[in-house]
């Protein structure tokens, strides 16, 4: 059992702390709001049947921090902790999509959000994973019977141990993609699978919220 710290209390913090629950693991969520983390641990109690989930009001003593907050907010959330994240395993889920021109990425060319967040917080074991994956699923952990894959980035080989650890032990299926550089193609994947959304005869709008 690790203990898993979820900053953000929207739907990824919900499908992610669902599946961290499921495979055991102590939850602690922390939102800007104080009171949106209590509800959703409160929602989150029924599953943790052999684990715990609570709201904190800091990242206290755990071993994993699933930053599952929109970009740029999550990168200069781990920034501004400072020393408190050195050595930390820290997990960048964000996609830096344009959702106002659905037409590109916001992060320049040769680099990554989560490239982004290791360059503002150099103490930090930075791990790219679930942001190919949607919210919804997550909180089953499988699509028609099959386990998700979640891609795992980072240049820290015992930091994506851990989050692999964390994906398997709630019923996933982790895949590692290789360094960090490669959140690049990871987070393209995923502008591209939004962009479908239409073409494909799903709705754009719906899968865009379920990242949030």
């Amino acid at each position: 059992m690790v203990i898993v710290a979820i900053k953000g209390a929207g739907r990824m913090a919900r499908g992610i702390g669902t599946r961290a629950l499921a495979g055991g693991h102590e939850v602690h969520l922390l939102d800007d709001d104080p009171e949106r983390a209590e509800r959703l641990a409160a929602e989150l109690a029924p599953h943790a049947a052999i684990a715990q989930v609570q709201a904190v009001a800091d990242l206290g003593d755990a071993d994993l921090v699933v930053v599952a907050t929109p970009y740029p907010a999550g990168r200069d959330y781990v920034a501004g902790l400072g020393d408190l994240v050195n050595g930390a395993v820290v997990v960048d889920i964000s996609n830096p999509v344009d959702f106002t021109t659905m037409d590109g990425l916001r992060t320049p060319p040769g680099t990554s959000a989560a490239e982004e967040m290791a360059a503002a917080s150099p103490g930090a074991r930075v791990v790219k994973a679930f942001n190919t994956t949607f919210a919804k699923t997550l909180e089953t952990g499988e699509v028609a019977g099959r386990p998700l894959d979640v891609f795992l980035a980072g240049d820290d080989t015992r930091a994506k141990e851990m989050v692999a650890d964390l994906v398997e032990s709630g019923g996933m299926r982790p895949i590692d993609a290789g360094p960090l550089r490669r959140a690049r193609e990871l987070e393209a994947f995923m502008f591209l699978n939004l962009t479908l959304q239409d073409r494909l005869g799903l709705n754009q709008e719906s899968a865009i919220k379920i990242l949030s």
